[in-house]
Formats: structure tokens, C-alpha cells, sequence
């Protein structure tokens, strides 16, 4: 249902904000020349259309909207596509779906295997003479066990009865399958059969582990039939199952052929016994003996022997069509590039539902993901919890503070009693050894990965930019430090991170600095760029009234260099996420990286799409604060 609304809202919103916006153009005064950037102003109505654009064709291709407005058509695609499983091999044996016979074509393909080898005996300069004439009598009595197969007269009656008996069960199928309460169910079955259908789930349900917590394995597309419609293919199936093990299991094998394929395999035998294996000879009669038995095992009829048969499959194949109604309809228009197909008894989703999660199970998977109770292995994507402030005092005041205090720490009575002393209590406070209150503390994976870049980058600011200015104003720190920067700067980050994590550890200091050294060449370069790249003519004037050094550089030079800066940090943001994943790829217990890379070796697609949908969400807030803080700190930017 709630799939359903989304999608119709997303459509409204569509048109509604498109006709908004050709509306707006035609009443809008626009006094701004081609080029000016107040005309790229605005303009919420066409973020709606894209964004709801984005999410309707992930709707559509990942087949959720499918599942909203027709949630058990997965499950009676997955009837008909074993009705299509079980036909597949009886269909393939005629020229239904195929050119011709696939006896034909077999016959067509051992005739020129024998020639070929034919051709090579006759044309070997290693057979002599007496070979080769025993090797080509193989071949032509091979040749002649398909006449054999293919004669009519020869075809005898028990076999021609049992192909009459499986032409009769598929008509018998086909009469019952066209009746309405086809496959003719108890009220006692019907009652099992929902009870089953109910305990197995629905399409795309996500179940969680009543004792770990843990989430468990999406059900892709329910087996159980769980309608009227589904019912009937699926019996169906099960009887063209059966029926396609008996024709497979038949073989015209008549007493002729028998006799004479006997004959044949004995000769080689008794040629091969008195020849080494690697002799060409022996091969050579070992590859025609390989073609007889592929002859011996073929379902190889006479021409006319089986068009009952066929016309009987036709027959049924229309049936199951005609039967299907509008789940074809379905199909074509909301299981764009794919199907559900079947192996065997099983079904699974094929084409682009496959590997695109529904976003009604990617969202609800997310939720429980959030959850401590549920989480990812054992630590939720994000949550808060109450921590004493203590704790953070404990965390933020060295322990040294009170190893300077004058006097010695507590020591116990005989009587086993500590009494605190003033150096005892500054401990406490100090390593957060007391209660004070509580707060809401954010923490989970998404936390974790959000403090990593944004230490990460604050480092980087603190030093970068300062370092980037000074290198912009002075001759000194620009040839001093310059080959440092270059030296590391092109240096991908992933080729650092193996040295850095087994210096300073998986832990968060490791991947902190990684990201430091992300951060800190962008910086270095923007503010350097900035600072070099301000107008000469405002520092001039400057010094003319009468500005000192650290005027023209808060007043002057800073502002000037601001822009780049504010880029260098917009760019080094999506630097320091992409190196961030990596570095919890490669090593890390918690983490956005470590959650997708745990899901990949897992293959949890909606998990891996979660990951995706979460780095970006959190560059876009990165990026749009940046950019809220650009327009109130460098309004000039862009007005010259």
C-alpha cells in the first residue's frame, strides 16, 4: 500500500512541478543577460522532478512497483516459468522453438563428425592401407545405424504405444488445465496450502532472528503457489515433469539396431586390444565408438513417428498462454529488463530486480539496521545513547593532571578502608571515576565513519591552510616545503594506507591520518592558489592607507583566498569519503566500508545499495553546508 501512495505522489509531483514550470517561464520577468549566475537561482520545483525521477525509475527497473500494485504476481510468474522449465526439453526435441527436429540436427551433426574423420583417415600418411580400411568399415556401419532408427517400418509397436500413451497424458492435461477448478483441490488442501503460503512470507520479505536479532535472508519470490492461477500451473509442472522423465527415459531401440550397434562396439573393442592407447588407430576407432553411443542415446524417431506428439505440446503451449491472461500483460510492462525464472523446483528474480534492491525492502531493511536490538553485526548504522558526561571529562583531561598534585595517592587502613584524599577525587575527575548526568550521545557505523572524515578533515584545515598561505607569501616556505607536498600529493591514498594501518593500527587513528594526509595536500595547494592568485592592486592599496602585515592578510588576502579554499575543502570531502571506504575495505570493525565489505562477500545487495545511498546522502549534507557557508561567507563570489 504504502508503495502504491509513493509511486502516485511521485507522479503527481512530476507533472505537477513540470507544468509549474513551464507556467513560471512564461509569466517570469527575466531581467538578468545570458550567463549572469542569478539565473541558475531557485528552481526547487525542478530538484523535485529529478530527484522524483531518480526515484521512480528505481521504483520501476528494481520492480517494486510490481510488487506494490500486484504483490503476488512474482509468485505466479514463478508457476508459469516452471510450467516453461518443464516444456523446455520436450519443446527443444521439436520445431517448435527450434528450426527443425533436434533429431535431425543431431543426425545433420554426427554425419559430419563421421565424415570429417572419414577425410582424416583417408588423408593420414601415418595409417597403413589395412587400417585404414578397417577404420573406414567403422565408419560406414556407424553410418548405417541412423537408417535404423529413422525407418518407420522398423519402429515397433510396444514403442509406438508408449509415445501414443505420453501424446494421450498431455491432451488429458491440456482438457484438464482449461477447466476452472483445475488441479481439482480439497477444501482440506486448500486450508494446508494457505497455511503454508502465510508461515512461507510474502515477495521481498525481511525476516529477523527472534533469538539473535540478526537480520535473515530476504525470501526473493515465494515457492508455495499462493493463488487459484499459480495452483493450476503449478500442478501442471508437476505433471509435465513426469511426463518429460517417461519420453526422455523411451529409446527406439529396435532388434536390428540393437544387434547392430552390439556388433560394431565389439569389433572395436577387439581392434583396440591388440593396439597401444596413443596409437592414431586406436583413436581414431576410439572417436567413432564416442558417435555410435551418442547415436544409441539420441531420441532419434522416424520423421513422422512423433507430430501427435508435437501437435499435442502446440496444443498445450496455447493452452498455458491463453491461461496466463494478464499476468503476461504484467510481466511485459512491470518486470522491465527480466523475469522470474525457474531451476527445477526453485524460482529466482532475473535481470535488473536482481541486483536492483526494491527500495520498500532497502528502506525496511534500513530501519532494522538502525536498531541496536537488530544492527550490524551487533553495532546499529546509527543510534543514540545516554552517556555520563563524566565519560567525556574522563576522555578530554589527561591523567597527568593528577600526578603533578603535590602528596600521595590514598593508601587502605589495616582495616581495609580507602579514604579519599584531594589527590584521590582529582583522579576520579580525571579519569571520569564519578556520575554527574547523563546525555544523548550519538554512535553506531555511520557515526563512526562521519567523526573519521570530519577529524580527518578539520586536521587537514587547521594545518593545510595556514601551511598554504604561508607557502602563497613567502619564498622560503614555498621552496622548503613544496618538494615535501609534491612528493607525497600524487601518491594514491590507497598506496599509503597498508604502512599507515600497520603503524598506527586498524583503529580510528590510522584511518584519521589517512585521511589527514587526504585532506592536508588539497588545502596546502588551494590556499597557496589563493593567496598567490590575490589582486596585486588591493594590496597596494592597502599599504597606501596605511595597513599593516596582519591587516592586509586578515583584510585582504584571507577574503581573496577564501573561494579557493572553500572549494579545496568541497573537494577534499569527496576525496576523503572515497579513501575512507577503502581504508575500512582493507581493515576495520566498524564503518560504512565495513558494513558494504562484509555485504559483498555475503552478497546482501540491499545492504550494498544502503551503503551507497548512506556515503551519498552524507556527502550531500557535507556539500550543501559547505555551500550554505560559501553564499554568507564570500557573497561577493562571482560579482566581480
Amino acid at each position: 500500500m504504502l508503495t502504491q501512495i509513493v509511486t502516485f505522489l511521485i507522479f503527481f509531483a512530476v507533472v505537477g512541478c513540470i507544468l509549474y514550470g513551464r507556467r513560471l517561464i512564461r509569466t517570469e520577468k527575466v531581467d538578468a543577460v545570458f550567463g549572469n549566475p542569478e539565473r541558475a537561482r531557485g528552481g526547487t520545483h525542478w530538484v523535485i522532478v529529478g530527484s522524483s525521477f531518480l526515484l521512480l525509475v528505481w521504483l520501476y527497473y528494481s520492480w517494486d512497483i510490481a510488487k506494490g500494485f500486484y504483490p503476488k504476481s512474482a509468485n505466479e510468474l514463478c508457476q508459469v516459468a516452471k510450467v516453461n522449465d518443464s516444456l523446455l526439453g520436450l519443446k527443444y526435441q521439436f520445431p517448435i522453438e527450434e528450426r527443425q527436429f533436434k533429431s535431425t540436427s543431431q543426425i545433420k551433426k554426427e554425419n559430419k563428425n563421421l565424415q570429417i574423420i572419414l577425410d582424416e583417415i583417408q588423408n593420414s600418411n601415418e595409417l597403413n592401407s589395412q587400417q585404414k580400411i578397417i577404420l573406414s568399415n567403422f565408419i560406414n556401419k556407424t553410418n548405417q545405424l541412423i537408417p535404423l532408427l529413422t525407418n518407420e517400418d522398423l519402429l515397433e509397436i510396444d514403442t509406438k504405444q508408449k509415445i501414443d500413451g505420453i501424446t494421450g497424458r498431455i491432451n488429458l492435461l491440456t482438457e484438464n488445465f482449461q477447466k476452472p477448478d483445475y488441479p481439482f483441490e480439497s477444501e482440506q488442501e486448500y486450508n494446508e496450502r494457505q497455511k503454508a503460503v502465510s508461515e512461507e512470507g510474502g515477495w521481498g520479505i525481511v525476516k529477523v532472528s527472534a533469538g539473535t536479532g540478526s537480520i535473515e535472508n530476504t525470501i526473493e519470490v515465494p515457492l508455495i503457489p499462493a493463488t487459484d492461477r499459480g495452483l493450476k500451473f503449478h500442478a501442471a509442472a508437476q505433471e509435465l515433469n513426469l511426463i518429460s522423465d517417461d519420453f526422455f527415459k523411451l529409446r527406439n531401440h529396435n532388434p536390428q539396431f540393437k544387434e547392430k550397434i552390439k556388433e560394431l562396439k565389439d569389433e572395436i573393442k577387439s581392434y583396440r586390444q591388440d593396439l597401444d592407447s596413443e596409437d592414431l588407430s586406436s583413436t581414431y576407432a576410439k572417436n567413432i565408438v564416442k558417435i555410435a553411443r551418442r547415436i544409441e542415446f539420441a531420441s532419434i524417431y522416424p520423421p513422422n513417428a512423433l507430430d501427435k506428439m508435437q501437435n499435442a505440446i502446440i496444443k498445450f503451449d496455447a493452452a498455458q498462454k491463453e491461461a496466463q491472461g494478464g499476468l503476461r500483460f504484467i510481466d511485459i510492462f512491470l518486470f522491465p529488463a527480466g523475469t522470474i525464472i525457474a531451476s527445477g523446483p526453485s524460482c529466482s528474480e532475473q535481470g535488473s530486480g536482481r541486483w536492483l534492491p526494491k527500495p520498500s525492502d532497502t528502506f525496511n531493511k534500513f530501519a532494522l539496521m538502525l536498531k541496536p536490538s537488530v544492527g550490524y553485526k551487533d553495532i546499529p548504522l546509527l543510534w543514540i545513547d545516554m552517556v555520563d558526561v563524566s565519560k567525556m571529562i574522563g576522555f578530554i583531561l589527561p591523567d597527568w593532571i593528577a600526578d603533578i598534585l603535590p602528596g600521595e595517592y590514598p593508601v587502605h587502613t589495616k582495616d581495609g578502608i580507602v579514604k579519599q584524599n584531594f589527590k584521590g577525587y582529582v583522579l576520579k575527575v580525571v579519569t571520569g571515576d564519578f556520575e554527574l548526568f547523563k546525555i544523548p550521545v550519538p554512535y553506531g557505523h555511520i557515526w563512526d565513519s562521519f567523526m573519521r572524515v570530519f577529524l580527518g578533515l578539520v586536521f587537514g584545515i587547521l594545518i593545510g591552510v595556514p601551511l598554504g598561505l604561508f607557502m602563497g607569501l613567502n619564498r622560503f616556505a614555498k621552496g622548503f616545503f613544496d618538494p615535501l607536498i609534491e612528493l607525497y600529493r600524487p601518491v594514491p591514498p590507497l598506496a599509503w594506507a597498508p604502512l599507515i594501518i600497520s603503524v598506527l593500527g586498524i583503529d580510528n587513528t590510522g584511518k584519521v591520518f589517512l585521511l589527514f594526509m587526504v585532506s592536508l595536500s588539497i588545502m596546502i595547494i588551494s590556499a597557496r592558489a589563493g593567496a598567490s592568485g590575490t589582486q596585486l592592486s588591493k594590496i597596494h592599496a592597502a599599504h597606501s592607507l596605511g595597513a599593516s602585515k596582519k591587516q592586509i592578510l586578515r583584510y585582504v588576502i584571507f577574503p581573496n583566498s577564501l573561494p579557493e579554499i572553500l572549494t579545496g575543502i568541497r573537494v577534499a570531502v569527496g576525496m576523503c569519503w572515497g579513501t575512507l571506504v577503502a581504508a575500512e575495505f582493507l581493515a576495520g570493525t566498524t564503518g560504512i566500508g565495513f558494513v558494504e565489505n562484509v555485504a559483498k562477500k555475503y552478497f546482501q545487495y540491499e545492504v550494498i545499495w544502503i551503503t551507497i545511498f548512506i556515503m551519498g546522502m552524507l556527502g550531500l549534507l557535507f556539500d550543501v553546508t559547505l555551500r550554505k557557508i560559501i553564499d554568507k561567507t564570500i557573497p561577493w563570489r562571482g560579482k566581480g
